[in-house]
């Protein structure tokens, strides 16, 4: 029996008296369920005195559908509700006012997990700038963190350097709820909207999302497990590279590699930096699809034996550092176009600056790195705190 109630849990149990008689749009994807599987769109059809009139779907579809990053979807009307389902990542990330024109409030249900580039944060953020605009109020039905919400690491993002991936300055792994990054960004960066966030009862900053006894349902195609999302904050830094982050594999962002490498030389270059908290297997494999699709790679597979103790972002730095310095003439830093950025290098939006690209190519140490990004790290810290709800 699950611990926690979400957001979702919360505004049933008060009657939805936050959205009584009002016109609402939904935002959520396959993800936006409640313990026993039951789906926000289906919860918010069933409630008394709720007139809902639109859906709203993020990255992947709205159900989850479109299997690769960075591809784009339309909107349609949806069979099953008769309601017109809008797409928030094709002819646009935020919400137009043909889409709002009907509505009173925008409710957001959405998952994340933890890390600056999941894009599901950057919609939100959006709806929130779409409902200023507009005259809409915003609620938030608040999600937990699934790698909890302790631990913060890596650069934070320069404004000059925003993008889809990262629209404020939040470092890679942020340590907030959906809901607290909502009154985040609404107060610090002057969006301003009529926003409400609906807490989740029960949830604990320490808890891991196998913690809280929800379920995990898969918030995106390449996020199957508890296990990828602990990786992910470091690994993703990977998709500004030629190295596969092992999309078109089983374990995607667990399995990593390049084809022309030999694995052992380097999970032994890796393991000089004695990195906590995680064992390198070497292996080789073959991606379905995306890089290096049908090709043999040298890599490994990335095991988090103490996650308390892991720091996924240096061990992410770790790996595209010694594929760089052992394999020269095999490396090269991705170009752009990369989610909608057409100038800036992606390994640069990504970490959220060219600091970090920088420093691999000077051959500055894993303790120089890590070291350049705390100060601005711990001001975070302290800027966030006013808006931690738990």
């Amino acid at each position: 029996m699950a611990s926690v109630l979400l957001g979702l849990d919360v505004i049933k149990k008060n009657g939805f008296s936050q959205v009584e008689g009002r016109n609402i749009g939904l935002v959520v994807n396959g993800a936006s369920i409640d313990a026993s599987f039951n789906h926000a769109v289906d919860i918010f059809r069933d409630g008394k005195g709720i007139n809902l009139v639109a859906l709203f779907g993020p990255q992947h579809g709205i159900w989850g559908e479109t299997q690769d990053n960075m591809v784009e979807w339309q909107g349609f009307r949806d069979e099953r509700t008769g309601l017109p389902v809008y797409s928030l990542y094709g002819e646009t990330r935020e919400p137009l006012p043909k889409m709002l024109d009907q509505l009173d409030c925008l409710v957001i249900d959405l998952p994340d997990i933890g890390a600056r580039y999941y894009t599901f944060v950057w919609t939100m953020a959006l709806c929130l700038r779409a409902c200023k605009k507009h005259n809409l109020s915003c609620i938030i039905l608040d999600r937990p963190n699934p790698i909890t919400g302790t631990f913060t690491e890596g650069p934070l993002l320069e404004p000059k350097f925003s993008s889809f991936v990262g629209l404020y300055p939040l470092p890679v792994r942020h340590g907030m709820t959906m809901g607290e990054l909502a009154l985040y960004f609404n107060q610090e960066y002057s969006i301003n909207c009529d926003l409400t966030v609906v807490s989740m009862n029960g949830w604990q900053r320490e808890m891991w999302h196998d913690d809280t006894g929800l379920p995990w349902v898969i918030p995106s195609p390449n996020m199957p497990a508890i296990d990828t999302a602990i990786v992910y904050p470091g690994i993703a830094l990977l998709e500004g590279t030629n190295i596969s982050e092992g999309r078109g594999t089983t374990r995607p962002f667990e399995i990593v590699g390049i084809p022309g490498i030999n694995p052992y030389e380097l999970v032994k270059a890796l393991n000089k930096e004695d990195l906590p908290g995680v064992i390198f297997r070497p292996l080789y494999f073959v991606p379905a699809f995306q890089k290096h699709q049908g090709e043999v790679c040298g890599g490994m597979q990335i095991h988090v034996a103490k996650r308390d103790l892991f720091l996924p972002v240096i061990t992410g730095v770790a790996i595209i550092k010694a594929v760089y310095q052992l394999y020269p003439e095999i490396f090269q830093w991705k170009k752009p176009p990369y989610e909608y950025e057409e100038t800036k290098l992606p390994i640069d939006i990504l970490s959220g600056s060219d600091t970090l690209r920088l420093q691999i190519e000077k051959g500055c140490s894993l303790k120089e790195i890590s070291a350049s990004w705390e100060k601005k790290r711990e001001k975070f810290l302290i800027e966030r705190k006013p808006y931690l709800l738990y």
